[in-house]
């Protein structure tokens, strides 16, 4: 039997999901061209972003929606000029903020108003162990050495900061090497982020692992946390949540919060469920990589939206997920991505792509 709700889930008064993460692309201005960015990030400002009083008011409303926590992303949020204003309005209304820069423009002195404007933690996209891979992912050369002098400032101006790494064919077998400059930067955890092919990511479609290399890696990195007391996390790889229950149980272990942190308290795809993305002009969709019209904070309060979306309603209705994702025992823990669904088979409750697993109601 499939779990009818999530660990840890908890719901508002009309039976709807608390809204526990939303990620708000304050900009879609960028200074670097990425390979696997969902836009096409330029220095200019992007038509339509909303204004700084549309900001607030829509800082203001998510408190009706539960306590989430807000990561201020982009493009690069640091080149949207209230940046500092935004983060600091929400930070007094009790919200947690993170804050989702590419680490190229930190100086000393805007590391200073980053801490002083209430972020809690910084993440700094790192995509190889030196300059050379990483700069060709980021396509800026100089893109590692000013993200390194930026992570060592916010280091200096006592910001919390982490390192996300962007899994593809080019950077799997430097993994360790990753994260022995995790360690050494002293970054308070690490997460890896299997590849979904839109926007500009479509382009580098070749870089995808295969279904069979995805699994590898998620054991991997199973056995890779019993080795540091980091904190490391898998994004966008909804089955590691199935294969750490599975792995689990093979070791003995319950899945539990003291043994697994806040991995045991959470599902894989949480896009509609308890997180979703805030575009630069106000478009609500289950995640940054699932461009669904959810509804537009300017048209419609976004705690209506978050209750009534009807994406979000068949993204929490279990019958409505196709194929091997209808039918699996892990749902509740999985959910498959729905963006790679979406991406690789034109239905955004297709099941996910590139999972090996079957289903115990599938095998004969």
């Amino acid at each position: 039997m499939k779990e009818a709700v999530a660990p840890g889930s908890r719901t508002l008064k009309d039976g709807s999901p608390v809204c526990r993460l939303v990620a708000w692309e304050v900009t879609r201005s960028c200074n670097l061209a990425c390979r696997h960015c969902r836009a096409e990030a330029h220095e200019e400002p992007y038509p339509g972003e909303l204004s700084t009083e549309e900001a607030k008011t829509l800082i203001d409303s998510f408190s009706e929606v539960g306590n989430p926590i807000i990561i201020f992303t982009g493009g690069d949020p640091m080149m949207r000029p209230d940046i500092y204003e935004l983060v600091a309005y929400a930070a007094q209304t009790g919200l947690r903020c993170a804050l989702s820069p590419n680490g190229t423009l930190i100086t000393p002195k805007n590391a200073a108003l980053i801490r002083e404007s209430g972020v809690m933690r910084c993440s700094i996209s790192i995509d190889g162990p030196d300059a050379a891979s990483h700069d060709a992912f980021r396509g800026v050369p100089g893109a590692f050495d000013r993200s390194m002098r930026g992570i060592a400032y916010l280091k200096a101006a006592g910001v919390e900061f982490q390192i996300n790494t962007t899994v593809t064919k080019d950077n799997l077998h430097s993994f360790r090497d990753i994260f022995n400059l995790c360690r050494e930067l002293g970054a308070a955890a690490w997460h890896i982020f299997l590849l979904v092919p839109t926007g500009r990511g479509a382009e580098i479609e070749d870089q995808i692992i295969s279904a069979e290399e995805y699994e590898k890696t998620l054991n991997w990195f199973y056995d890779f946390r019993k080795t540091t007391t980091m904190h490391l996390k898998a994004t966008c790889a909804p089955h590691y949540y199935r294969i750490m229950r599975q792995r689990a149980k093979e070791d003995g272990l319950r899945v539990t919060p003291a043994s697994f942190g806040m991995d045991a308290m959470t599902r894989g795809c949480l896009g509609g469920v308890g997180f979703c993305f805030i575009s630069h002009v106000g478009q609500v969709q289950p995640c940054g990589y699932l461009e669904l019209d959810c509804g537009n904070v300017r048209k419609t309060p976004f705690p209506q939206i978050w209750r009534e979306s009807v994406p979000f309603q068949k993204l929490r209705n279990p019958a409505a997920y196709k194929g091997k994702c209808g039918s699996c025992e892990y749902h509740a823990v999985c959910g498959g991505c729905r963006a790679r669904a979406m991406t690789m088979r034109g239905d955004y409750l297709a099941e996910e792509p590139l999972c090996t697993y079957t289903p115990r109601a599938w095998r004969t």
